[in-house]
């Protein structure tokens, strides 16, 4: 009996619910926030002018747009956290050494992003219909986030916590690699982002980059005070991609 609710305890859908239940305040705070923009988008005046000139700031920048607010958000953010949450202000090596990872990789999956965003947009059409919107969002969240995005993400944070080392790297490609690590953050991940991209690919296509790094941004602050409040360290947080 003890074994079996061990094995229940577990189970990758079952971490992967109770990190979804343990986020669930940031995760809600968050997404009330890109519903409050989506709103205001669509009634507010103010709200519509500033969101318009991020959408004409990403038209002029392309893909430099989506790889520094990326960096910005993925990046930097977390680490500015780390200084002054978990460390009172001191910066350390170690900041800059996170960084030399975490800039460059968010710079990629800025535009990866992108790119993904505008295939979506080919594919299914640049209107915000239900249609449209549901499709996309399935895509998003049953496709390319558990085929690409988290695997990406997964291998090379763990990667750079090995220190850079080739060796034991095969154990990436294992099934008991993707069951324990992978299968739990897909499940926690789709607790806080289906509502948050069915808002983004609610929005014109232009201000979906823009609204993605602002609620990356918004995530990463939100569960680096969350664990800070637990007395946990940032250093196994990973941010949705």
């Amino acid at each position: 009996m003890e074994a079996d609710a061990e094995n229940v305890r577990d189970a990758p859908w079952i971490a992967g619910l109770r990190a979804a239940r343990a986020n669930l305040i940031p995760g809600l705070i968050l997404q009330a926030l890109m519903l409050a923009l989506l709103l205001g988008y669509s009634f507010h005046p103010a709200t519509t002018q500033w969101l318009d000139r991020l959408a004409d700031l990403k038209l002029r920048w392309g893909f430099g747009y989506s790889a520094l607010s990326a960096a910005v958000a993925g990046g930097l953010i977390p680490e500015i956290m780390r200084v002054l949450v978990f460390q009172k202000g001191r910066m350390t090596r170690g900041n800059g050494a996170n960084l030399f990872f975490t800039v460059p990789f968010w710079c990629f999956m800025g535009m990866l992003v992108d790119a993904f965003y505008r295939g979506q947009a080919h594919v299914f059409g640049s209107e915000a219909t239900l249609r449209v919107v549901i499709a996309k969002v399935l895509v998003d969240q049953f496709l390319y986030s558990p085929v690409i995005a988290t695997p990406l993400t997964c291998w090379l944070y763990d990667w750079k916590l090995a220190g850079y080392r080739l060796t034991g790297s095969r154990r990436f490609l294992t099934l008991a690699y993707a069951r324990d690590v992978m299968v739990p953050i897909i499940f926690a991940n789709w607790g806080v982002w289906i509502p948050i991209v069915t808002v983004l690919y609610s929005l014109p296509s232009t201000l979906q980059i823009p609204l993605f790094g602002l609620a990356l941004s918004l995530w990463v602050i939100l569960l680096t005070w969350i664990s800070e409040r637990r007395g946990t360290t940032p250093d196994k947080i990973r941010s949705p991609p």
